[in-house]
């Protein structure tokens, strides 16, 4: 009897943070992990990390070029693609509206959203050529959101701006392409303790004492609980799932109360 073929998923910036702790989150799955990222010897590291099945690979999710050949290695390597995770991103920049540089917008919406369409382009042309097997699914898209697609942050215009493309064009491609057996979905996470986060906090650039408090749940994410939810929503667990936003915020957008309504985190649990 043959062996069932390898599921294998791309996960893009994923050298650190949510990117690194999903692609780890899949290969725990069975999954054979094409790790993608413009740090092109950290990601080789972090593939290595992972075991011999799994592929680091330099790309810019931004370039044409990068992209294709990044996935053609992918497909000529590994065979198909059964999850692509649309993770890689860069941080916006700060300071008044009126003072933003036009070169750093750009960039920043390149990354997030052209990098979202151009992977998701390619990979799809590639699973198109093969047939559907008997689940009636070829692959399954997790796009990358926030909190930002849905609620205004100051200053951040092309963050925003770029988190809510993504949830519209994960609607389109969802509508577009769910009778060719491929689900589009995005997870919208809210504040997550990464490597960046941290560093923020530390130069005095983020008030995580404010967002914690002003987090129902009182606390930021961890990478490993994002993953978790990428995983469901890439999964045949989430078979009937498309087009679909989950917030993963710890109760960020459903809070509409003023933050006084919070009990402060320091108080005692009522009895």
């Amino acid at each position: 009897m043959d062996e069932p073929m390898k599921r294998v998923a791309i996960v893009t910036g994923a050298a650190n943070g949510i990117g690194w702790a999903t692609a780890q989150r899949l290969a725990q799955d069975g999954f054979c992990v094409a790790l993608l990222d413009m740090l092109a010897e950290a990601v080789l590291a972090r593939a290595s990390e992972l075991g011999l099945s799994h592929l680091g690979l330099g790309c810019d999710v931004a370039s044409e070029a990068s992209v294709a050949a990044a996935v053609s290695c992918v497909f000529a390597t590994l065979g198909r693609v059964d999850v692509l995770v649309n993770n890689a991103g860069i941080g916006d920049q700060t300071g008044p509206t009126v003072q933003q540089n036009l070169e750093a917008f750009d960039r920043v919406l390149a990354v997030h959203l052209r990098g979202t369409f151009l992977m998701s382009q390619a990979v799809v042309a590639g699973m198109l050529k093969i047939p559907m097997g008997p689940s009636g699914e070829r692959v399954s898209i997790v796009n990358l959101g926030s909190i930002a697609s849905t609620t205004g942050l100051p200053t951040r215009n092309a963050y925003s701006a770029a988190k809510a493309g993504i949830v519209g064009m994960t609607r389109a491609m969802a509508s577009e392409w769910a009778r060719d057996g491929i689900r589009v979905n995005a997870v919208a996470p809210g504040y997550v303790r990464t490597a960046l986060i941290t560093e923020l906090e530390r130069k005095g650039a983020l008030d995580a004492k404010g967002i914690v408090h002003r987090t129902p749940l009182g606390r930021m994410a961890e990478p490993a609980e994002i993953a978790e939810a990428i995983l469901f929503l890439g999964s045949h667990r989430a078979s009937y799932i498309t087009g679909a936003v989950l917030p993963v915020d710890g109760g960020w957008t459903a809070f509409g109360a003023p933050e006084s309504a919070l009990r402060r985190l320091e108080d005692p649990v009522p009895a």
